[in-house]
């Protein structure tokens, strides 16, 4: 079983910058088709980006132009560059491996990101 860690989520101020990192298990994470959803209080948890084992990448409308998704395949590891955040942007976030016909592969446990004057 595949397992998945975040971190390097945090208290940031509204217009501050974090960068989460996932890190991945196991010897096959090229071939993954990696994302990012978050989770708000009281909502739902929804896609805020994506990259496929090609490095296309996706976004959410209300993150483009602000998240970068990257990974590292050598290091087993997904990053969500988060830049310009807002307070909107509190969630917890959750790093999400699957396979490129859409099978599920892992979830991570999830990082609380707030952000607040």
């Amino acid at each position: 079983q595949v397992q998945l860690v975040e971190s390097g989520g945090g208290l940031v101020q509204p217009g501050g910058s974090l960068r989460l990192s996932c890190v991945a298990s196991g010897s096959i994470f090229r071939i993954y088709t990696m994302a990012w959803y978050r989770r708000a209080p009281g909502k739902q948890r929804d896609m805020v980006a994506t990259i496929t084992s090609g490095g296309s990448t996706n976004y959410a409308d209300s993150v483009k132009g602000r998240f970068t998704i990257s990974r590292d395949n050598a290091k087993n590891t997904v990053y969500l560059q988060m830049d310009s955040l807002k307070p909107e942007d509190t969630a917890v976030y959750y790093c999400y491996a699957g396979l490129s016909g859409g099978g599920f592969v892992s979830w991570g446990q999830g990082t609380q990101v707030t952000v607040s004057a």
